[in-house]
């Protein structure tokens, strides 16, 4: 990707941000912006019914093999919980950042073990450079290459061998994602890096994690507790990963010396999933990602309504906005890192820096 002279840059992006602020205040004057209290408060609500039920339920199986069916249901639950504690971190939920900030920590660290305070540092950074070189923490990840430079990074035979099968290796890999999340959050609140809350958030992932633990090697016997625990793992790991992973891998990577204007770095970075509303409870409102990007604290069921609004308006200025199917979205993943791990040093096209050398 070439170069970009700096004065076409600050042209576009005055146009761009002039073009986003007439997007906004249609949104605005639509309503989609305002809060969805019944909505929120019935879901906060049945998170704690749903856990009470499911471990009434754990402890009423007792011990045996078909407790690896209570673990994919498990996985379920701690995935839609830290859907919930998404939308709450970005203020999806109430006006107060305090009582948003509290709802996250009781959601992600005492429910499903994921530290916010890490999460809160690592997304921010996503969502101010989406699929932007040395800026998104989310395209620099140990398992999977996604540029040619990570790619010369990790040379090694065992190493090259796996990166030019990493297409193949994607989706097993995520069944290691849930076990990098719980890490990751404890390592950093561990840390001697600043962090908000750091013994609230110590004491509820101690809670959660240890108390988890405990729960199962009390009601079952040890190869069916590490069984069910090692189920549960994967299956968590595997479908938050699965949610996720559509939304921005294999669109376009900008340089990090690019200017972009807020609107087109957003929606040309950023991919939604069409479907119907049991997809859009399963991925919890991450479908309607260009949407969700554009407008962060926009609650999660108004994302539909804004999609059409939102594209029609990027249709009138020819700015690219794109949707596909589920598994379209995943074969064009393991495209795009298929290809890289081939070694192929421009996998994926970006129409953006050409776009920005004619301005």
């Amino acid at each position: 990707m070439s170069t970009v002279e700096s004065l076409p840059q600050a042209t576009a992006a005055r146009r761009g941000n002039s073009e986003f602020t007439e997007l906004a205040q249609r949104i605005q004057e639509s309503g989609l912006l305002r809060r969805r209290y019944g909505y929120y408060w019935t879901k906060l609500l049945l998170v704690p019914v749903a856990f009470a039920a499911s471990i009434w339920m754990f402890v009423q199986i007792g011990d045996t093999w078909w407790q690896l069916a209570t673990a994919a249901l498990f996985a379920v639950l701690f995935t839609q919980t830290a859907f919930l504690g998404h939308d709450a971190a970005h203020r999806q939920i109430f006006r107060s950042g305090r009582w948003n900030d509290w709802t996250t920590l009781v959601l992600g660290n005492l429910f499903v073990g994921l530290s916010y305070g890490w999460w809160q540092h690592k997304h921010t950074r996503h969502h101010a450079n989406p699929n932007k070189l040395g800026s998104d923490p989310d395209i620099d990840v140990p398992a999977i290459s996604f540029t040619a430079e990570q790619i010369q990074r990790r040379r090694g035979v065992v190493t090259s061998w796996l990166m030019a099968h990493q297409g193949a290796f994607f989706f097993p890999i995520l069944a290691l994602e849930g076990l990098s999340l719980h890490a990751s959050g404890v390592r950093r609140v561990f840390s001697r890096e600043p962090l908000k809350r750091r013994r609230v958030e110590i004491a509820f992932l101690l809670i959660r994690i240890g108390g988890f633990i405990a729960l199962a090697f009390l009601v079952l016997s040890p190869g069916v507790a590490a069984a069910f625990l090692g189920v549960q793992l994967a299956l968590f790991g595997f479908y938050m990963g699965s949610s996720f992973a559509p939304n921005h891998k294999g669109m376009p990577l900008v340089p990090k010396s690019m200017k972009l204007d807020f609107l087109r770095r957003q929606v040309m970075m950023s991919r939604n999933i069409r479907g119907n509303r049991v997809l859009d409870v399963a991925m919890g409102g991450l479908n309607y990602q260009i949407e969700h990007h554009l407008f962060p604290s926009m609650p999660r069921p108004h994302l539909r309504r804004a999609a059409p609004i939102v594209a029609a308006y990027c249709r009138d200025r020819e700015v690219p906005y794109l949707e596909t199917g589920l598994f379209e979205s995943y074969r064009i993943v393991l495209h795009y890192i298929d290809r890289v791990g081939l070694g192929d040093r421009d996998p994926f096209a970006c129409p953006l820096a050409a776009q920005r050398m004619t301005i």
